[in-house]
């Protein structure tokens, strides 16, 4: 296998059939050293991390794929905290979707003056550049359209398969008890269709439980221990 890109969370590997393989790290982003799913930088590493986020995203995309949901996701290795994906083009050079639930982060940071910390969202979804520069700048529908991002179709099934696959995330956790207030999602296009790549983790993800905050690995601790999780 050859060795394509390194990542401030994942190594990205082609492999000669075609797919490609992810290698999660112990890294996860935040500031200062303290953990936050929308910084644009490592902020720290916990030992562990790489395959608590593999379990956890395996967990989440073989749900989708049991609700007939297309991803890049082909399977998971635990043991070596790699998993085998489709090919899939980014769009333009990357963007984030966010799907908020509740009042948090970047979001009160900006909205503040109008919205109150924890207040409902109903699964309110935003797009951001993946753009360290320019601190990863939300961008609106029509933008992407006019900068030939993706198109308004695109955009739509984007939205759509957040919101259905979001719910799905929220649901499977209120199973532990656990609340998620806001997700990070990407998207890309495999054979012309926008489909979700990359992982859904505890490091890409706010999630309460009890009143408080819960760590990335205690995360995937409190999901492992109560599901039939793969060891």
């Amino acid at each position: 296998m050859k060795h394509i890109y390194e990542g401030k969370t994942k190594t990205v590997f082609a492999l000669d059939n075609g797919n490609y393989l992810l290698k999660f790290k112990d890294d996860v982003t935040g500031t200062d050293g303290v953990f936050d799913p929308g910084a644009n930088t490592v902020g720290l590493s916990i030992e562990g991390m790489g395959k608590a986020g593999l379990r956890l995203t395996t967990h989440f995309f073989e749900l989708l794929k049991a609700a007939g949901i297309k991803t890049h996701y082909v399977k998971s290795d635990i043991e070596n905290n790699t998993m085998e994906i489709l090919p899939a083009a980014v769009f333009g050079n990357g963007i984030e979707v966010v799907c908020r639930f509740k009042a948090t982060g970047s979001f009160m940071r900006r909205y503040g003056q109008y919205a109150k910390e924890g207040q409902d969202l109903n699964a309110f979804v935003e797009v951001t550049l993946k753009d360290d520069e320019r601190e990863d700048p939300p961008i609106t529908k029509d933008a992407l359209a006019v900068l030939n991002i993706l198109n308004n179709d695109e955009y739509d099934s984007l939205k759509e398969q957040t919101q259905k696959i979001c719910k799905m995330v929220k649901n499977e956790l209120a199973k532990f008890n656990c609340e998620l207030y806001d997700i990070k999602l990407e998207f890309g296009r495999n054979n012309e269709q926008v489909i979700l790549i990359d992982e859904i983790s505890g490091g890409n993800m706010r999630v309460y439980k009890d009143g408080e905050i819960v760590a990335p690995l205690e995360l995937a601790k409190i999901v492992k221990d109560n599901s039939n999780l793969a060891e």
